[in-house]
Formats: C-alpha cells, sequence, structure tokens
C-alpha cells in the first residue's frame, strides 16, 4: 500500500471514529484542541457538519461554545488572540454553510477578539485523565528571544503521557529535568506521578523566567509535595557539586537534541551524571527532525562509554498533538 493509500485509508478510519463517537466526546476533543491550540485542522469538523446538516440547530455550537471560548479557563488563561479568532470564524462559516439560525453568543464572541492588538504571549493548556488542566505561558512565535524553548514540542507531549502510565519510575524518586523548556513534562510528573523531589533546569534567562511563572501557575511553589525548584543549569560548565546536591534518581529530557553541539554537551552531561549518582535512571525522548544530527548523539553517547536502548512504544492519547511524528525514547546507561 502507498503512502497515499495509508493516508486515504487512515483518513477514512477516522471519519468512521467520528461518526461512531458521542457528542460529549467530540465536545472533550474539541476543549482540548482548542486550549493546546491545536491545529485547526485537526479538530473533529466532521461530526460538527454532519450534526449542523441533520438538526438545523445551533445547540451543538451553543454548548461548544462553552467548552471553549466561554469556559472559565479562556478567561483566566486565554489561548491567543489570533487563534480565538480564526477558531470562530471557522464555526461561523460551518453554521452559516448549514443553514442554521444566527447564534448571538457567537458573534459577540467573535466580537470581542476581532481588532484586539496581539501579544507575543498565550496560554496553552492541556487536560489530564483526572480532568484538571496544566496552563502554561508560552511564547506565540516557535523561536523567539534566541531559543525554541518557549513552547511546547511534541516529544514533551509524548514523554509526559509515557509519564502518566509509568509513574512507578517517578513515584517517591528525586526527579532531574534537564531543558524544561515551559515545562509540561516535568508540571505532569509533579502533578500526576507524586515524587518526592523535582528539579526543573534550563540555561536560557527568558526561559527560566517563563518556567519559574509556570510554575507558579500550576501551584508548585506553594511548598506541599513535592518539593519543587527550578535551577539554572548549563550543560558546558556544570559542576559535579550541584549534581551530587541534586542526587537524581531519575533524569528526564524532552527535544533537546537538535544541535550536534548541544547533542555532544548533553552526552558528557549524562555521564557526569551517571558519575555522581550511578544508580540513576535517564530516559531521553527526542522528535527526530534530522536523522544525522540525531545519530550523531547517538554515537557520542558511545564515545562517552554510554549504552542506550529504545523504549518507544504506544501510549494511551491524552493530549493532542502530531501522532506522525518520528519520536523516540531512549534509556541510558553506564
Amino acid at each position: 500500500m502507498g503512502k497515499q493509500e495509508v493516508n486515504k485509508h487512515t483518513w477514512k478510519m477516522a471519519l468512521s471514529e467520528q461518526k461512531e463517537r458521542k457528542p460529549e466526546d467530540i465536545l472533550r476533543d474539541f476543549r482540548a484542541s482548542f486550549f493546546s491550540m491545536n491545529r485547526l485542522a485537526s479538530f473533529p469538523w466532521t461530526f460538527l457538519d454532519n450534526e449542523l446538516q441533520s438538526n438545523k440547530s445551533s445547540e451543538f455550537i451553543s454548548e461548544l461554545l462553552k467548552q471553549t471560548c466561554l469556559h472559565p479557563l479562556c478567561g483566566k488563561f486565554p489561548p491567543s488572540v489570533r487563534f480565538r479568532r480564526i477558531f470562530l470564524s471557522e464555526l461561523i462559516k460551518r453554521q452559516e454553510a448549514a443553514g442554521c439560525d444566527p447564534l448571538d453568543e457567537l458573534y459577540d464572541a467573535l466580537a470581542e477578539v476581532v481588532g484586539v492588538e496581539e501579544t507575543p504571549h498565550c496560554h496553552k493548556s492541556y487536560f489530564l485523565p483526572s480532568g484538571d488542566a496544566i496552563s502554561l505561558l508560552e511564547n506565540v512565535a516557535v523561536i523567539s528571544e534566541g531559543t525554541t524553548g518557549l513552547v511546547t514540542w511534541e516529544a514533551a507531549l509524548y514523554l509526559a503521557e509515557w509519564a502518566l502510565e509509568n509513574p512507578q519510575v517517578f513515584t517517591g524518586r528525586s526527579v532531574l529535568e534537564l531543558g524544561s523548556g515551559v515545562g509540561l513534562t516535568g508540571i505532569t510528573v509533579c502533578r500526576s506521578c507524586s515524587p518526592v523531589r523535582f528539579v526543573f533546569s534550563d540555561c536560557h534567562a527568558a526561559v527560566l523566567e517563563k518556567l519559574r511563572e509556570n510554575v507558579r501557575l500550576n501551584g508548585l511553589d506553594c511548598g506541599k509535595s513535592p518539593s519543587v525548584t527550578v535551577d539554572q543549569l548549563d550543560w558546558t560548565t556544570a559542576p559535579e557539586e550541584q549534581i551530587r546536591r541534586i542526587r537524581p534518581d531519575t533524569v528526564i529530557a524532552a527535544d533537546v537534541v537538535y544541535d550536534p553541539e548541544v547533542a555532544g554537551s548533553l552526552a558528557d552531561l549524562l555521564l557526569k551524571i551517571l558519575k555522581c549518582s550511578a544508580v540513576a535512571e535517564i530516559l531521553i525522548c527526542s522528535t527526530i527532525r534530522n536523522l544525522e544530527t540525531y545519530g550523531g548523539f547517538k554515537l557520542r553517547l558511545e564515545a562517552a562509554g554510554l549504552g542506550h536502548q529504545v523504549l518507544t512504544g504506544p501510549v494511551s492519547a491524552v493530549f493532542p498533538y502530531d501522532r506522525l511524528a518520528p519520536i523516540e525514547l531512549i534509556t541510558v546507561f553506564r
């Protein structure tokens, strides 16, 4: 079966699944995709179109608004102005195409964001299986202030899902996260996996500032368990006494292997960590964007005398993101 046929088959399966799902499931999917600012094309529009065409009623859109733009979370931690404007415009277009009666609250919601100036920051929220949300302050631009660490990437979402299925790797342990970025994976572990201590770390000043803000937004700075700190950690200069002070039982990192020089520094740091804490369990999750760079990282591990084992496997879908991206999770050992 060729790539085109596979994509067509996948698309047909997705349509079939949408038809079989209940309205409350679809509303939940819309909510998750809206608050995480997922790609608009990935929303379950087919179900909405079928619902509007069959009932000629705006009742479902009214319920949809309550789960998105009119949800209390949107008032507190709103997605970007541009995203909300595009989302509402798409709803109006589909409602009008179905010939449904106009819905005042839909146009009122759009009026609130038309003409509003966009800011460089926005909020993204990710819902845990418990129903609680992790809300993060992120940058709208993928690259800003000289770093890519101000947004959430796919490998961080995958690693967070893996952690939810493997809490024993973190429960009762001291955890160090390298290159924490805006904090999605670490906050998920703190909220759901019961570590006794969690150390977020990064080296970029702007990332550390936003990371501290997100730790505060999610109530992890209130002195309750786990004990949480945000540390500056430069992989090229991190002293052994800093590693010994942290004494991690588990070390995690997501989407940090993106540059040959960075990959080399990471391999050297992992060796230093294992020298200071021989029993540490190290997990590195990567979106493989460049095979040469990722292969180079594995060669650097080998040159440092470190082995690795691939752990990647299917995980339950908790967060919405591009699952076609090639992601690999490895454990590193000495």
